[in-house]
């Protein structure tokens, strides 16, 4: 079988690799890949913009299907286009990916069924949010509506932090703002909650936790994922019950009163208050880094997986997991996620790399076989383990060994679960 990723990240990376797992696949492309890539699939650089560019060579190479990683082309209509061509494509189509390309679409979803998120309020001009600004109990949240690359919230402290993360928005540091969003900052803890769906019947895809702020202890500026351990400490039986009532059939049943099914994976990013969830955003893909710690998890064969849902027969299939713990550190460049530069060599060749563990590229590519760094998060560091510690400890090593002295990371990732 011939398959192809869309994407360029570790997501996309570890995405390659479970698909490498399989032997029923013979071919994998990656579109535009990156180092890591290169060495398991063919890297294929066509303009991801360019959507009859793709449907071409994927018609004229035979693919019989195309996971798609990144959220930009999902929000673009690229699932439409390709079904359009009778191409087989595994990810969310362009109204049922409106859950990330627009908050709003999300909030007033979670309004009509009564879905418990945050209280909220849509503001379509500077002066009407700063004049509710000033009323306001800080701290407060507020989000750019569309597409931001994981970095339109402000966590505003007081009311000149919130006035600037309103300026900012409304002058287009995410691109053009029609609106945006102010809501209530709920006191909790975070999880991320994944299920794989194939329009018809759906199943719980684990649960992860990652690590967003840039400086350890969780402080600094947003970055789009510094590190992330699956499972969550938070998860249990009676809360990932609540979590599907209340929050994932209802925005299901949702879709579907829009006539609209909801194939892919749709991840839920939550805030879990006194054991009750609450939606903070969804994200119509797998997460970036979150991906990289769950699928080294999976036992069952993933293009298995990606074919049912494709046929809608996910329902036949009985999902299959390893029980150990699982942590993924991101190696950085310098200046991240402010300036940094690129195109520094990373050396790999003599990592003593053991069982259970994986180094799945996001910000590299290959030049005259070395490989370079292209890109603010350039290395995810992953180890499966019994437990959290040891995955931590060996993740540490690994980066030890690489040594690579243009990049920094954080080494206190999973500190909640360890002890």
């Amino acid at each position: 079988m011939k398959v192809g990723v869309i994407g360029n990240g570790g997501r996309e990376h570890a995405l390659c690799s479970s698909l490498k797992n399989s032997d029923k696949i013979k071919q994998i492309y990656c579109f535009p890949g990156n180092a890591g890539t290169s060495s398991i699939a063919k890297n294929v650089d066509i303009d991801l913009n360019n959507f009859e560019k793709l449907k071409d060579f994927i018609i004229q190479n035979g693919i019989e299907f195309i996971i798609v990683g990144p959220e930009k082309p999902l929000v673009d209509g690229i699932v439409d286009y390709l079904q359009k061509f009778e191409i087989n494509v595994f990810g969310p189509n362009k109204m049922a990916s409106q859950l990330e390309g627009s908050k709003i679409f999300t909030k007033k979803l979670c309004e009509k069924y009564k879905i418990p998120t945050a209280k909220f309020g849509i503001f379509s001009s500077t002066q009407d949010a700063l004049s509710f600004l000033q009323n306001c109990n800080f701290p407060i949240v507020i989000k750019a509506d569309g597409l931001a690359a994981g970095k339109g919230v402000y966590i505003s402290e007081n009311y000149n932090e919130a006035s600037r993360a309103v300026d900012e928005i409304f002058n287009g540091k995410f691109g053009y703002a029609e609106n945006l969003l102010i809501e209530e900052f709920l006191i909790g803890e975070e999880m991320s909650f994944f299920i794989i769906s194939d329009g018809q019947s759906y199943k719980m895809f684990g649960t992860a936790q990652d690590h967003k702020r840039v400086f350890e202890g969780d402080q600094g500026k947003n970055t789009g994922g510094m590190g992330a351990y699956s499972p969550s400490r938070l998860e249990s039986s009676t809360l990932n019950q609540k979590i599907i009532n209340k929050i994932i059939e209802p925005t299901l049943k949702g879709l579907k009163n829009l006539n609209c099914e909801y194939k892919g994976f749709l991840y839920a990013g939550l805030m879990i208050v006194n054991g009750e969830p609450f939606l903070i955003e969804y994200n119509v893909r797998m997460g970036d880094p979150e991906c990289q710690t769950l699928l080294p998890k999976l036992k069952t064969d993933f293009s298995v997986i990606i074919n049912k849902c494709i046929e809608q027969k996910l329902h036949e299939l009985n999902i299959e997991w390893y029980e150990d713990k699982s942590i993924c550190i991101v190696l950085c460049s310098k200046g991240y996620p402010d300036e940094y530069q690129n195109n520094f060599i990373i050396d790999l060749e003599k990592l003593n790399i053991k069982k259970n563990q994986f180094i799945f590229h996001a910000g590299t590519k290959k030049v005259d076989n070395s490989i370079l760094s292209n890109g603010g998060r350039v290395l995810n560091v992953v180890t499966r383990s019994d437990n959290f510690k040891s995955a931590r400890e060996r993740s540490l090593k690994l980066l030890k060994e690489i040594n690579w002295d243009n990049g920094f990371y954080r080494s206190d990732i999973g500190y909640k679960v360890i002890k």
